[in-house]
């Protein structure tokens, strides 16, 4: 019963609209963060994967369930569309970087073409101005190890190199919410030219 219950909050949660997060203008908060490509960590620092282009910073809240699954895996099936915009993908979750490890590689999930960071203390999500969670009970993900960590709220922002807000989507299903970014970086190919 307590599982179905966190699972029902948990998803509750995902779908909630980001009205309090950061909108369009705002300027994003700088951030590094551990993260983890096809397994292997590395240093992740917002602003030199700004000096590329556009950068796609998606918040969700645990690797290895349900819709976090899913939008991970989208991304990677469509990174080439967000190569071809200019943009890059990073994820950021309040996961431990061993657990993104096993998840940017899982050919799943990020299949080791979108790179995820670790945020475990909350404060990247809390910079963007995201609600996160506290840790509550524990529950088995989709693996069938223990979750016991806390969630920020399923947010997507499409950050400018001149680390403006282009966009921010949320309070809708994974897969949608990874359509409404590569709708966003192609408008910005577009009119970049």
């Amino acid at each position: 019963m307590k599982k179905a219950f966190f699972t029902l909050a948990l998803s509750a949660i995902a779908a909630m609209p980001a009205l309090a997060s950061l909108q369009a203008g705002a300027v994003a908060p700088e951030f590094s963060a551990q993260a983890s490509l096809a397994g292997k960590a590395f240093d992740f620092v917002l602003a030199d994967a700004l000096k590329k282009g556009p950068v796609v910073v998606y918040f969700y809240p645990s690797a290895f369930t349900g819709g976090c699954n899913i939008q991970a895996h989208t991304f990677a099936v469509h990174k080439a569309d967000f190569d071809a915009a200019g943009a890059s993908i990073i994820g950021v979750s309040l996961d431990s970087i061993d657990r993104l490890n096993a998840f940017s590689a899982d050919p799943d999930y990020c299949g080791g073409k979108v790179a995820v960071a670790s945020d475990a203390s909350g404060s990247i999500a809390k910079s963007y101005e995201l609600k996160v969670e506290a840790a509550g009970e524990p529950f088995k993900d989709s693996r069938g190890n223990m979750v016991n960590h806390g969630f920020a709220e399923r947010t997507t922002f499409i950050v400018t190199p001149d680390h403006k807000i282009h966009a921010t989507i949320g309070g809708m299903a994974p897969s949608a919410n990874v359509e409404a970014a590569l709708k966003s970086v192609r408008e910005l190919a577009a009119a970049h030219g």
